[in-house]
């Protein structure tokens, strides 16, 4: 066997190693029970999910709740995980996650089937930085248009953010449009170049008429002389 062969492809298994345990995994089982019945579940800290992709039959599953908790905080939406299941192991991507809406925990998730090699849609927060010179010191006010951007990417290079470099708001006219964000290599933006990201709108300020004063001695006598033609009349 070739050495520069045999060197490469054990350079890929390990890189292949690496890259299986630095994802982070959950650990699920299958479930067939829905609705009311899942109370029970939910009380042994089973959270129900449900993995569904193009082409591929949906899959209902348990995870741990605990453990999904610990993975969202750390990981979020748009980020691939692992999960194993008796059937085996497969990659999803965090789509929906349904919370709960006084504890705030979560009740349910949708997990997106990923195929490797395939690109796929999906939304990237924008992380705004940086401070705005149009904010501080001409006094604009700065208006995100927009909080998250659509692209097309291979699942095992989503970014977790593209940010936003509001530095460049410098004055009153000042836009940043999608044409402004560095956009990592190999990820395609859905969304026209043009397309406004943020700005700074300009405080309205109310005009304040003139208060004039008051003679509240004259209305008195003129309530008074009123008074008297009232009674002059009975």
């Amino acid at each position: 066997m070739n050495h520069k062969y045999k060197h490469y492809r054990a350079y890929c298994h390990v890189g292949l190693l690496w890259y299986t345990r630095a994802m982070k995994t959950l650990v699920a089982e299958k479930r067939d029970i829905f609705g009311k019945k899942l109370k029970c579940s939910r009380a042994l800290g089973k959270m129900p999910v449900v993995a569904y992709g193009p082409g591929k039959e949906n899959m209902n599953l348990f995870v741990i709740e605990k453990d999904f908790i610990k993975l969202y905080r750390e990981a979020g939406e748009s980020t691939m995980i692992g999960v194993e299941t008796t059937d085996g192991r497969f990659e999803v991507i965090i789509q929906e996650v349904t919370m709960h809406p006084v504890t705030g925990n979560p009740l349910h998730a949708d997990f997106y089937l990923i195929e490797r090699g395939k690109k796929m849609e999906v939304a990237i927060p924008l992380e705004f930085i940086g401070n705005a010179g149009a904010v501080k010191s001409l006094g604009g006010i700065l208006v995100k248009v927009m909080h998250e951007v659509n692209v097309e990417v291979l699942p095992g290079n989503i970014p977790p953010y593209i940010e936003v470099d509001i530095s460049k708001l410098a004055t009153l006219e000042d836009v940043i449009t999608i044409d402004d964000l560095v956009i990592p290599e190999g990820t395609d933006v859905l969304a026209e170049s043009t397309e406004v990201v943020a700005l700074i709108a300009v405080q309205e300020v109310d005009e304040v008429e003139d208060i004039t004063e008051i003679d509240f001695s004259a209305i008195e006598a003129e309530k008074k002389g009123k008074k008297e033609e009232v009674e002059s009349l009975e």
